[in-house]
């Protein structure tokens, strides 16, 4: 069983609203989404865009509910845009989660990025020369110190249509990267939807997880993505996310690997579902029982 004094479990606004895709959840509001989020058992969540700009107000709603901000994505521009445009707004970005009491920010290389495209999600994503992961590598060393000087911890997203997909893209990341300065967000729907084992990945990098994403996938639905050729918004309109214990992955196992490694931090649930399918308190609370049930928690 993980231990309740240093795992802590959140879940992401993306089950309310989409902010990939605004019709999906547009009927709901923050205030719904906040205190549902509380309702179903959780005590922090990550940042979405309908959540209040002012983090004073932003704080003060989430303390009522007894909720804390443990993550927001950051889109990082490494290998396409000068260093210093990403680092500014990554220094800005850093000091706004530091304020809603987040340790950590969640990266995610965007150059190239085919995820919001309507191009297939299993075809054609870009691949990049050894150039490019030398710039990337380097660039997210300095981010790291950014971050560490900030008291604060770059975890880094490895997702669907980016740069970073793959096994062997995260493992040549890892590989190139200090440890002292760089995490890995470790995202189990990710690794199942392109076809890895999460199980082999959070193995490997356990001691390196400073943030995680519990999703889940319906492989008959990415069999349909596959063959009908979807993009990957196209693919979360069908379905293909859910939450831990409604899709095929086995989390026991994971939580083992974690709980053995002494893992600290967050355990977020973030499954993208079209929310007037897959009732977003109805799913959250799912998502609850099945996590306290596998782990203690």
């Amino acid at each position: 069983m993980l231990d309740k004094t240093k795992v802590k479990l959140g879940i992401a606004p993306i089950a309310w609203t989409n902010d990939d895709m605004p019709d999906l959840g547009k009927e709901n509001t923050f205030e719904q989404c906040v205190s549902e989020m509380a309702l179903a058992g959780f005590s922090g969540c990550e940042v979405g865009n309908k959540y209040p700009k002012d983090r004073e107000a932003l704080k003060k709603a989430l303390d009522l509910r007894g909720l804390t901000i443990c993550n927001r994505w950051f889109s990082s521009f490494l290998i396409t845009k000068p260093f210093e445009e990403t680092a500014n707004a990554f220094a800005e970005e850093l000091d706004f989660l530091k304020y809603l009491g987040a340790k950590v920010i969640g990266v995610s290389e965007q150059s190239h990025s085919i995820q919001g495209l309507d191009q297939p999600i299993l075809e054609g994503k870009y691949v990049m020369n050894d150039q490019e992961w030398a710039t990337l590598c380097d660039g997210l060393n300095r981010l790291g110190k950014i971050a560490k000087e900030k008291g604060m911890s770059l975890t880094f997203h490895h997702h669907m249509g980016t740069v970073v997909q793959n096994e062997d893209e995260i493992d040549r990341m890892m590989e190139h990267t200090d440890p002292e300065l760089f995490s890995l967000l470790y995202d189990t729907g990710h690794l199942a939807y392109c076809g890895a084992d999460p199980l082999k990945v959070v193995k490997k990098y356990a001691k390196r997880i400073k943030h995680v994403h519990l999703k889940d996938i319906r492989p008959e639905i990415v069999a349909k993505v596959k063959q009908e050729r979807l993009s990957f918004l196209g693919g979360v309109r069908q379905g293909a996310f859910t939450v831990p214990g409604d899709g095929c992955i086995d989390f026991g196992p994971i939580f083992q690997v974690l709980e053995e490694a002494g893992y600290e931090g967050w355990m977020v649930v973030e499954a993208e579902q079209d929310p007037a399918k897959a009732n977003p308190l109805e799913y959250a609370m799912k998502a609850r029982r099945y996590i306290a049930e596998k782990t203690g928690l």
